[in-house]
């Protein structure tokens, strides 16, 4: 397998496709059936027309096309959908494929089948075959794999986008896959859910202090990121208004209007209000305070009068007041 393409293609992947990979892995190693015999820990239980998946008794690999578009050189993964696998022929269920992609075009009418997905540590030579197939909807489709092992010393994500190459390998002209650089591409709807998922409660019942940990922890490595992205370009200011760097004026043009944004929240509209937010928080707490303090008063009069009926039927001469 070759290192890297040729092809010249930009990639941009959407959280969403590693979202709906992630949970269809998941669901289907949920609904795995346990081993039935030691004898058979390292053989393939063949299930026809599964929901997408090839089941293995320890790890699953399931299976799906990605959609989205291409302009020009760039090509956008943005959704994805599950599909039905036959592992005894490594095909795909066509009809199937071709009812999903009816669809998605009914929803999605600028989407196209841009390829398909599948999991595991590194592509197998049985890949080749579904990818061959997809050929006639796509004539060069990529390969979305996603690593579902979990490795904490890896820092990038495990998913890896393969294109296929025509090479020549003693004298016999092959496809191979070969590996492609992408970037992450959001927009503010996935920013939200992918904010909202990963302050999800875990499902190992942490407490809410741990919870606050994590978020706090999200918060101060966004805050050191921004303020070492902001160093650098102060340092870079300065060495162009010293004259160690050249002057670039595309940049420059960049930054003013970068800082032009900034006096947007001085307006007059924001400071008023600004300060109705900030005059009614403090109004509630004042409210809450009295509240507090008209509790404990009325708790401190009970008392009072409890122990000035008991000693009055006593007979006592105290007075309490």
């Amino acid at each position: 397998m070759a290192s890297s393409s040729s092809s010249g293609l930009t990639f941009k992947l959407h959280p969403l496709v590693i979202v709906n990979i992630s949970d269809h892995y998941t669901r289907v190693k949920s609904q795995m059936n346990p081993p039935l015999t030691s004898t058979s820990s390292s053989a393939t239980v063949i299930n026809n027309n599964t929901n997408g998946v090839e089941h293995h008794q320890q790890a699953p690999r399931v299976y799906g096309c990605v959609i989205g578009v291409q302009r020009g050189r760039t090509v956008e993964i943005f959704n994805s959908f599950e599909l039905l696998y036959d592992p005894s022929t490594h095909s795909l269920d066509r009809p199937f494929l071709e009812k999903k992609q009816e669809l998605y075009k009914k929803v999605f009418p600028h989407f196209y089948i841009l390829g398909w997905y599948s999991t595991g540590s590194d592509a197998q030579e049985s890949d080749m075959h579904i990818h061959k197939a997809l050929m006639d909807i796509n004539e060069s489709p990529l390969y979305v794999l996603l690593n579902p092992s979990i490795n904490h010393a890896q820092k990038d994500l495990p998913v890896t986008i393969y294109e296929s190459e025509l090479h020549v390998i003693d004298g016999i002209p092959q496809l191979i896959f070969v590996r492609s650089s992408y970037t992450i591409e959001t927009v503010e709807a996935e920013r939200i859910s992918v904010d909202h998922v990963a302050h999800l409660k875990p499902s190992d019942g942490g407490s809410a202090a741990t919870q606050l940990a994590a978020h706090l922890t999200g918060i101060h490595s966004a805050i050191k990121m921004l303020n070492s992205r902001i160093r650098v370009l102060h340092h870079y200011l300065v060495g162009m208004q010293k004259g160690d760097i050249p002057c670039e004026n595309s940049l420059l043009r960049q930054v003013s209007s970068l800082l032009r944004r900034l006096p947007a929240i001085e307006s007059e509209k924001f400071q008023d209000d600004f300060l109705m937010e900030y005059n009614d928080t403090l109004l509630i707490t004042y409210l809450a305070m009295f509240t507090n303090c008209s509790s404990t008063m009325n708790e401190l009069v009970d008392k009072f009068n409890t122990a000035y009926d008991r000693h009055s039927r006593r007979g006592g001469r105290t007075a309490f007041i």
